[in-house]
Formats: structure tokens, C-alpha cells, sequence
């Protein structure tokens, strides 16, 4: 059996610095960065792996050990 590779048809992307964002609640950013289980996502920037969980494999999948964290995460933002 024959698998098929797709080759990427665009130029690669041009080096961008990391995107930042105000830090509000530092404490709280810090529970999702510098896991043991963090894996970094290839398909993104190498300047970007800053070991933050938004930018793991695993992040938001089934494969994640601490889903359950960023589940009840955004249950906290929705409206009551």
C-alpha cells in the first residue's frame, strides 16, 4: 500500500517575532506553560516554541493529559 505525502505548494513563511499579549493574570498563564508534556507543534514558527501549552501537539485534543484544565478554563469565561 501506497501512502501519499502532500508538499507544501507555498513559500515558507517569513520570520516573524512572537506575538505578544498583555499579561492581565501572570499567575495564571504560568499554570499552562513549561508542562513535562509539552511536545511543540512543528507546523508552526521554531521561534515560537516558548514551551507555552498553545503551542503543543497536544493542546486541545484528546492526546492532552490536561484537557479537563482548559475545558473548565473557558467555562469560566462564558456568560451566566
Amino acid at each position: 500500500m501506497k501512502s501519499t505525502f502532500r508538499t507544501p505548494v507555498h513559500p515558507p513563511l517569513p520570520s516573524r517575532p512572537f506575538p505578544t499579549e498583555p499579561d492581565e493574570e501572570e499567575g495564571e498563564e504560568d499554570r499552562f506553560t513549561n508542562r513535562p508534556c509539552f511536545e511543540f507543534n512543528r507546523q508552526l514558527l521554531p521561534q515560537w516554541n516558548d514551551k507555552h501549552c498553545s503551542h503543543c501537539r497536544h493542546y486541545l485534543t484528546a492526546r492532552c493529559p490536561h484537557i479537563d484544565e482548559f475545558l473548565d478554563d473557558v467555562e469560566d469565561l462564558t456568560p451566566e
